[in-house]
């Protein structure tokens, strides 16, 4: 990708809020944006504020200003939904920021200054707008977390699961954790499982890299890092059928291997997420 790439990214915060990204890091998202040296034109993410919570709860108004401050000091554009309320004919209450609609014609809209947008959500609702941006010439490429459209996935040009990204969503038990390292916490898949051997082997991203696509490790130039794991590490609610799947996303523990050297071992493998509904 040559340097002169022009990047758009578009977060429909609330999607990501509600299926697994809670939390999620806009510095490391804007890492991520900018791995292949593209100049970040557009950085734009869509929050919902609940104006009337804020007038009764202090606390709630001053952690809104607090996280909105502090994504604003990473040069992102925030543009505010605020929460409205609808009593249906039985008196029941719902809350609505719905965000699709701004996140949908602002990307169409400046897709004309845009050579790769990158769209942070799950919601299938966005699949007509992949394929105009598409259709306009630009690289769409997409990050979600759980409950991810599939056919969504299958449209965009290259989708990437926001867990597997290093350090975007932090692991909250592990305040200090090194991503990566010995010792460290982090999120992969698994690549290759001999069910009669008892044993396989998992892959994380080392790091964020303009080479993603280089997913072989054993290739120098690849982020990736191959990690093997005995059966005896597996959590009882991981499966098999679950280990063959690429959309289980695992959580596990990294150490040194006693038997080769500058070779990982996982330990304590458990499930973290199915990104796919």
């Amino acid at each position: 990708m040559p340097l002169c790439q022009r990047v758009g990214v578009y977060v429909d915060a609330e999607n990501v809020r509600y299926n697994g990204g809670y939390q999620m890091r806009y510095d490391i998202l804007r890492r991520f944006a900018g791995r292949e040296g593209g100049i970040l034109q557009r950085l734009n993410t869509y929050i919902s504020y609940d104006s009337e919570r804020a007038r009764e709860d202090p606390e709630y108004a001053k952690k809104s200003r607090g996280y909105q401050q502090m994504v604003r000091d990473f040069g992102w554009k925030i543009t505010v939904k605020y929460v409205r309320r609808y009593t249906d004919e039985a008196g029941n209450v719902s809350m609505k920021a719905n965000a699709d609609l701004d996140m949908a014609v602002d990307a169409m809209l400046q897709a004309e200054k845009l050579d790769q947008v990158i769209l942070v959500t799950g919601d299938g609702d966005f699949l007509q707008v992949v394929e105009a941006l598409q259709n306009r010439g630009c690289r769409v490429e997409l990050i979600g977390f759980k409950n991810v459209s599939r056919a969504l996935q299958q449209e965009v040009d290259a989708f990437w699961p926001g867990f597997l990204i290093p350090d975007l969503l932090p692991v909250t038990y592990e305040p200090r954790n090194e991503w990566g390292k010995s010792g460290s916490c982090v999120r992969g898949v698994c690549t290759k499982w001999f069910p009669d051997k008892g044993y396989g082997f998992l892959r994380f991203i080392q790091d964020i890299s303009p080479d993603l696509w280089i997913t072989d490790p054993r290739e120098p130039e690849s982020p990736y890092v191959s990690v093997f794991c005995h059966a005896n590490e597996i959590a009882e609610e991981v499966t098999e059928e679950m280990l063959m799947n690429r959309e289980t996303i695992l959580e596990f523990y990294l150490n040194e291997s006693e038997q080769k050297d500058n070779g990982l071992v996982a330990n304590n493998v458990r499930l973290a997420f199915n990104i796919s509904r």
